[in-house]
């Protein structure tokens, strides 16, 4: 996906992950492209079980291999292709160059070891500090997240916070080590409505402080309309529409885009009104249909659907891609 005339700080290139099962090989990303700028946020959406959390895993080589495994394509940061790296150059890459804030930090975070101890290992490993210069640090990243009491927090267990505080230490330790890039997978999905504003606050704010780029990993296309400059819409493994978020919302040219946004609550005149919803079932990833992975939920669907597969083509608005035949 073209992006500024300034070089990306990430460049994926026909990415694709499989996984091998009891049932067969199942492609979770098929030949996904995109790039990421400086200082910028790109949101991935899609319904659950799309791909993305898979496509954000893979660019930090965190896929479980096996049963899962990087069939193709390339994934550079600064014109580094990750995917042939070994394990041991990838591990230095994690968290000083690419950091990630997963969607559950309770399961993230080690429950049998202290915030503390936790946020040090990350430092002394990336940032060469003593134990001591390491917990001084740990507590100048706690206040920055606003944590109250930081210095005292860190000898706490992490089931000892609250959800809310979980996320803001997983924020800390992401951003130790002033990465370049920043992944971060549903980092509101558990928490209450206040609390999801905060976090997307303090992530903003983190961003413009170390003029890092972002991956925001979503279904939620209010949170993207938000914090998002740009956004790729993931259906069944694949990219169906790309762009600057204003035209994705104001001109949606795939009908699954129009779909998804069609179906956010919204405040009607009719207190009764029925919620628009996408008919039909996503495909399964065993038996793919020959053409597009839409047609048998999309309203525009025509014989030429079912049989070509469409590619991601430009649209000559805004630099906006859409996979579709017959395009809004």
């Amino acid at each position: 996906m073209a992006g500024d005339a300034a070089a990306p700080v990430l460049r994926v290139r026909d990415l694709s992950v499989e996984f091998v099962t009891e049932e067969g090989v199942i492609r979770a990303v098929d030949r996904v492209s995109f790039d990421v700028q400086p200082n910028e946020t790109l949101g991935i959406v899609g319904e659950s079980g799309c791909g993305k959390t898979v496509t954000g895993l893979s660019i930090l080589r965190l896929i479980p291999m096996p049963p899962g495994r990087i069939a193709g394509g390339s994934i550079e940061l600064n014109g580094r292709d990750l995917v042939p790296l070994p394990d041991g150059e990838i591990e230095d890459i994690r968290g000083r160059d690419i950091s990630m804030i997963f969607q559950e930090p309770m399961t993230a975070l080690n429950p049998v070891f202290t915030i503390g101890s936790q946020m040090a290992d990350v430092l002394c490993r990336h940032r060469d500090l003593t134990r001591r210069q390491a917990r001084v640090v740990a507590a100048e990243l706690l206040a920055k997240v606003n944590i109250p009491a930081p210095a005292s927090r860190l000898d706490d267990y992490p089931h000892q916070l609250s959800g809310g505080m979980r996320q803001r230490v997983m924020i800390a330790m992401a951003l130790s080590c002033n990465p370049q890039l920043l992944i971060a997978d549903e980092p509101t999905t558990a928490l209450d409505v206040t609390t999801q504003a905060q976090v997307l606050q303090q992530i903003s704010a983190l961003q413009a402080e170390f003029r890092m780029a972002v991956i925001l990993v979503t279904h939620d296309l209010g949170v993207v309309a938000e914090t998002c400059q740009r956004a790729v819409v993931m259906y069944c493994g694949s990219i169906v529409e790309a762009g600057d978020v204003a035209s994705l919302f104001s001109q949606p040219r795939h009908p699954y885009t129009a779909g998804l946004l069609a179906s956010i609550p919204r405040l009607r005149a009719e207190r009764l009104a029925e919620l628009p919803v996408i008919p039909g079932r996503v495909p399964d990833l065993l038996n793919l249909p020959a053409g597009c992975r839409f047609a048998d939920r999309c309203p525009r669907v025509q014989e030429r659907c079912r049989m070509e597969r469409p590619t991601l083509a430009g649209t000559g608005t805004g630099g906006s891609l859409v996979a579709c035949h017959y395009p809004l």
